[in-house]
């Protein structure tokens, strides 16, 4: 009998496997014999969250916009019914492990479940009929919840489905450490002692939250991470200030809320209690009050990352109007000496909070994005921009400026960011020239992303841009006279670092469109050169000459 490896040598090749997220080499170690299907369904079952069959997804079945042209509306239609029925094997499986009634204990290897994912699957049009019928059959058959109302409408209730199943599941899953999607305050606070190691709770509504804070106390040690969709009751913002209170001081790192909540005054009060842990901190919709209440959160100044949008969308002026917040709210910002990136969407004079931070020599930062500004009124903040050397990724969206001389003040600052590597400048690159283009392209040679408006863009750009040896997407919103042989050269003078490099031209003159042929033969050169890929839009709705006359 061949000599055979350790188990502890086997479970760190599978580690290996499962960090490279290779499902195909972990499927047919399992299948090699006894003592390699543990690790391997240990790894495979760790990562189940990304497996190709999640959400109709697959390595193994082509349906990418070249697949999909290879087959037949019919063929595409059983594909996508094909992995319907495999995503659902997959979630039967983990719940009747969790039941017993698998060869291997499958729910005890799972680290991350995402019971969203399991109602995306309960939702799907191709979820009915046999594929409906064959999960729910046998031991989950008293597990299917129906809608209320009169028997004849009564269909299947995707939410408190998936909370009954997710009821089983985490029974059986000691190791779980990542937990998210719709769940129901009930179902949260029977679920927190079963997850000793959990670390990420990502929750849709926040009122999920009320009363979880002491059994995550209690019960969650390592808990650091939170995220919630939105919280709209009226109730919310003293709920959330409670829960905050109540888990364990200095617990939260990371706290993330995608869209509109009444969180406010007394939650940014709370935060205090993580001042010393709370790293990175996202608000995607920000209310008038709370915009108002901002500079409550001076106390966490350890942030590495911070996101703010105004829901109001730029309704509420601090700088004119409350004027001692907006100074107390710079000097907040000022004071995190550790932030690395930095986002202010829709905050009304966005640029004057930024441009002390900016010009602070003890802050390097490494991502900037500013969305919602008049360039107009920017002088100071695109001065200040050359300040920060160290930044790699740099994204400006605001009000254009045509007449005053915006345009060269912002351009002389970014010629000065040689670390950039991600460019994207939306409506404040609308006036930009060849010239302004060719010189950000010989004096930013480290850009991998590049996404610019422009006037008149012509072919005179190309030489410049194909020196850009790491570009991978070029994103040209410009108004543009392009030839095809002018990109063509351009493709032809491409190399090993563009691989995969997509070129979009979505703004092109009327007066220069690309013939199909003419298009066709820019693909197919774009794609054997650098396996890249060709977009072309023409300009709509506008007369070009007038434009230029203007």
């Amino acid at each position: 009998m061949p000599p055979s490896l350790p188990d502890d040598i086997l479970y760190m090749i599978c580690t290996q496997l499962w960090h490279q997220r290779d499902f195909d080499t972990l499927y047919h170690s399992a299948l090699a014999g006894k003592q390699l299907a543990v690790p391997a369904l240990t790894s495979i079952y760790r990562m189940h969250d990304v497996a190709p069959v999640t959400n109709r997804g697959s390595s193994e079945v082509d349906m990418s916009a070249q697949g999909r042209a290879k087959v037949t509306a019919k063929a595409r239609m059983d594909q996508e019914e094909f992995m319907t029925m495999r995503w659902a094997q997959l979630w039967r499986t983990i719940i009747l492990s969790a039941l017993g009634k698998t060869l291997f204990p499958y729910a005890h290897y799972i680290r991350t479940l995402n019971l969203e994912d399991l109602e995306e699957l309960l939702q799907d049009p191709k979820f009915k009929n046999q594929v409906s019928r064959t999960f729910f059959d046998g031991e989950l058959a008293t597990h299917k919840i129906q809608t209320s109302g009169p028997k004849k409408n009564q269909s299947l209730d995707p939410g408190r489905t998936s909370n009954a199943l997710g009821d089983i599941i985490t029974a059986s899953t000691p190791m779980l450490e990542e937990l998210s999607g719709k769940i129901e305050n009930d179902s949260l606070l029977r679920w927190i002692p079963r997850a000793p190691r959990l670390r990420l709770l990502n929750v849709w509504y926040g009122g999920a939250l009320v009363g979880a804070g002491p059994l995550l106390r209690q019960h969650c040690h390592e808990f650091k991470t939170l995220s919630l969709w939105g919280w709209t009751h009226d109730d919310a913002d003293q709920k959330f200030a409670d829960f905050l209170n109540e888990i364990s001081p200095q617990m939260l790192e990371s706290l993330e809320i995608f869209s509109y909540s009444r969180i406010g005054t007394e939650s940014f009060l709370a935060m205090s209690c993580h001042r010393e842990s709370l790293r990175e901190l996202k608000f995607g919709s920000i209310n008038a009050s709370a915009m108002q209440s901002l500079n409550m959160l001076a106390g966490c100044t350890n942030l590495t990352t911070l996101l703010l949008t105004d829901a109001t969308n730029r309704s509420v002026d601090l700088k004119n109007a409350h004027n001692d917040v907006f100074l107390e709210v710079v000097a907040w910002l000022t004071s995190c000496k550790r932030l690395r990136s930095i986002t202010l969407r829709n905050l009304r004079g966005g640029q004057d909070f930024l441009t002390p931070m900016l010009l602070d020599n003890d802050i390097r930062l490494q991502s900037l994005e500013l969305k919602g500004y008049a360039m107009a009124d920017a002088r100071d903040f695109h001065q200040a921009l050359a300040n920060q050397p160290s930044l790699q990724e740099l994204q400006l969206q605001g009000d254009s400026d045509e007449v005053g001389d915006g345009v060269a003040t912002l351009v002389e600052s970014l010629s000065q960011l040689v670390n950039l590597t991600d460019l994207h400048l939306q409506d404040v690159s609308d006036y930009f020239t060849d010239e302004v283009i060719g010189r950000l392209a010989r004096s930013l040679p480290k850009l991998e992303e590049w996404w610019t408006g422009g006037w008149a863009v012509t072919d005179a750009i190309w030489q410049d841009i194909a020196t850009l040896k790491s570009l991978r997407r070029l994103d040209m919103a410009a108004i543009s006279r392009f030839t095809a042989n002018g990109i063509l050269d351009f493709i032809l003078d491409l190399g090993l670092g563009n691989k995969g490099l997509v070129l979009a031209i979505m703004m092109a003159d009327v007066d220069c469109d690309l013939t199909e042929k003419e298009q066709t033969t820019i693909k197919e050169t774009i794609a054997a050169k650098v396996d890249g890929r060709f977009e072309f839009q023409l300009l709509r709705g506008m007369d070009p000459s007038t434009l230029y006359d203007k």
